[in-house]
């Protein structure tokens, strides 16, 4: 691909990154769509993930901002699942520099799937495990389940951008929170963090495709900022709705462009 971007390129990927920074404000699942836009644009699908990763990161700041009421009202203790995010976000990001494209290929519909097949049984899941009381979220038991369970998420997350939200989503009602407000914000820190760190190795192992970096990163903030306050507006089923609806959109086209 050439280093200039034409009009129609950057338009699409202009409004792929709008629409996924305001899909990760209202409930995860943005690079659903930013990330298969840039296999459609050309990229291949490592390469696309790595650069999706670094554009859409920066709309976590609008996102960030626009959730800042439900992240004062967080009790300070998830703060300590950042340290999971972290570790697991570095260790899958090195894992995807070391896989072959072609193997990333064959797994990429599979991962998206699964991110939204767990997001849409979240409810079953959390009732099967009992995890929803007040007395499980405040044992020790639940705070080292926690940790592990969002050093996997990172792990995944660091490895494949898209489908980190729906997952860590899904994570955090197992865990026991119900509010859909609270767990975007501290969805929002918590995938931060995995994205922020891998986003740093990416660039560091130029993994990147700079001509649309820029251009996408504008474009997620504003759609995050913008996004966190529709959140509010469609209630909890609506957002459950619509992002149930993009991950299995998204999953079937990729299985039939294989």
């Amino acid at each position: 691909m050439t280093s200039v971007l034409d009009l129609p390129h950057a338009a699409v990927s202009f409004g792929a990154a709008f629409l996924a920074g305001a899909i990760n404000s209202v409930a995860g699942g943005g690079t659903l769509v930013s990330f298969p836009t840039l296999i459609w644009l050309g990229l291949d699908s490592v390469t696309a993930n790595a650069t999706s990763t670094v554009a859409i990161w920066p709309g976590t700041v609008g996102s960030a901002w626009g959730y800042r009421r439900e992240l004062r009202a967080a009790e300070p203790r998830f703060l300590a699942l950042i340290v999971p995010s972290l570790v697991g976000g570095i260790a899958g990001a090195i894992l995807l520099r070391y896989t072959p494209t072609a193997t990333f290929d064959r797994l990429v519909p599979y991962l998206i799937l699964f991110a939204t097949l767990l997001f849409a049984a979240q409810e079953t899941v959390q009732r099967h495990l009992g995890t929803g009381s007040e007395a499980a979220r405040r044992s020790a038991r639940w705070m080292i389940g926690g940790m592990l369970f969002q050093l996997a998420v990172g792990l995944y997350g660091g490895y494949f951008g898209a489908g980190i939200g729906i997952l860590m989503l899904a994570a955090l009602s197992i865990l026991g929170l119900r509010d859909i407000h609270e767990m975007n914000g501290l969805k929002v820190v918590f995938g931060g963090s995995v994205n922020g760190i891998a986003a740093a190795y990416f660039i560091w192992a130029r993994m990147v495709y700079w001509p649309y970096v820029v251009l996408m990163a504008v474009a997620a903030i504003v759609g995050g900022f913008a996004g966190a306050g529709v959140a509010r507006r469609l209630g909890r089923t609506a957002v459950r709705r619509v992002v149930i609806a993009i991950g299995v959109g998204m999953a079937v086209s990729l299985f039939l462009r294989k």
